[in-house]
């Protein structure tokens, strides 16, 4: 019995049938790669294999403790995927050291262990989505798992600890001149606390501030604090919880805008705790404005973090449910509609985020 819809199979070029089973194929291969990466962040494989060098499934059960069979599973998958590689004549296994530079560099801005750890949370949540494009709604970020908020800091911690002080905000030199005479800056949406962190100990003088919404980000931005010793500020709340008559010469949204249910209610809000001529500075995904612009594996990755936990979060609360992909003109005027003036592109170089910033 033929499919409806289907021409019949005769009619079908084989050949593009052939080439799309392997991109399934490519992209089934993929996902279980990231699991495997999630279990090699998870377990310290990967760190292990950074420090040891070419190993045995023998040595490196015995360097990390871990089962061996598991290993030399893991192993087996992790060199047909091309993340480590094999010597068959010796049977050893090695973690390149340009791979390790990615895999097991925590804390550092080049890291990207964070991802391997929010993708099996976010995917976990595909039932609820599903069910969402039935009946609308979405899922609302305290649904989602302490892996995501320990995902997220991973992400984040040292692309602001290297990049945010010395790199990102000298783009905005009048608010750098305002934090080192002594004045203030809020994050909103802070999460973990990293930027806010980052911004307090680059700038002694003066005193930052971080809101947000959900309670564990704001405990665990707390204990990032004091193991900082930062000195350091973090509210529970949307900005309207920062107390009355605060105003601040820098505020700073990274990575939250497109998430927030009512985003033009908070720039307006965000507008009114902005000292005169003080700076609003955005960054959000680096996405191109029209689709067929983004018909790449990075558009790929963000509107898949949309559809399973960016846009979902909005529309969980009857929000906007912009969306990761909203791009440069569309934040650019929804900033505009705000209030803002002098809105523009930062010429920062990322391959992932673009940075806005604009005037009270």
């Amino acid at each position: 019995m033929q499919a409806p819809g289907f021409r019949g199979v005769n009619l079908l070029d084989k050949q593009r049938v052939a080439g799309f089973a392997d991109t399934v194929y490519r992209d089934m291969a993929g996902a279980l790669t990231i699991g495997m990466a999630y279990l090699g962040q998870r377990t310290g494989l990967f760190r292990a294999m950074a420090e040891s060098g070419p190993v045995t499934p023998e040595t490196l059960a015995a360097l990390t403790g871990l089962q061996q069979r598991y290993i030399e599973e893991w192993l087996g998958g992790m060199a047909t995927a091309g993340w480590i590689e094999f010597d068959e004549p010796a049977g050893t296994f090695t973690l390149p050291e340009e791979h390790a530079w990615l895999l097991a560099s925590e804390g550092t801005d080049h890291f990207i262990g964070g991802f391997f750890v929010a993708l099996p949370s976010m995917l976990s949540h595909a039932p609820d989505i599903a069910k969402a494009f039935r009946d609308g709604g979405g899922v609302p970020f305290c649904n989602y798992d302490s892996d995501s908020i320990e995902a997220i800091d991973m992400m984040s911690a040292g692309l602001f600890a290297e990049r945010l002080a010395s790199y990102w905000l000298p783009q905005v030199p009048e608010a750098v001149a305002a934090l080192e005479k002594g004045g203030s800056a809020l994050d909103v949406g802070c999460g973990a606390g990293r930027a806010v962190i980052a911004l307090a100990t680059a700038f002694p003088n003066g005193s930052a501030t971080g809101v947000d919404t959900d309670g564990r980000s704001i405990a665990r931005a707390r204990e990032n604090a004091t193991s900082a010793g930062a000195s350091a500020r973090f509210i529970e709340g949307t900005v309207d919880a920062v107390p009355d008559g605060e105003r601040f010469d820098l505020v700073t949204m990274f990575d939250c805008l497109h998430d927030i249910a009512d985003p033009l209610s908070v720039l307006k809000a965000i507008r009114t705790r902005m000292k005169p001529g003080a700076t609003l500075f955005v960054m959000e995904p680096r996405v191109a404005d029209r689709l067929a612009d983004n018909i790449n594996p990075m558009g790929t990755i963000y509107y898949g973090f949309s559809l399973f936990h960016c846009m979902t979060q909005s529309l969980a609360q009857d929000g906007a449910g912009l969306g990761a992909c909203m791009g440069p003109k569309r934040t650019m005027a929804l900033i505009r509609e705000a209030g803002f003036s002098e809105v523009a592109v930062l010429p920062i170089k990322s391959q992932t985020n673009s940075f806005y910033a604009a005037r009270r």
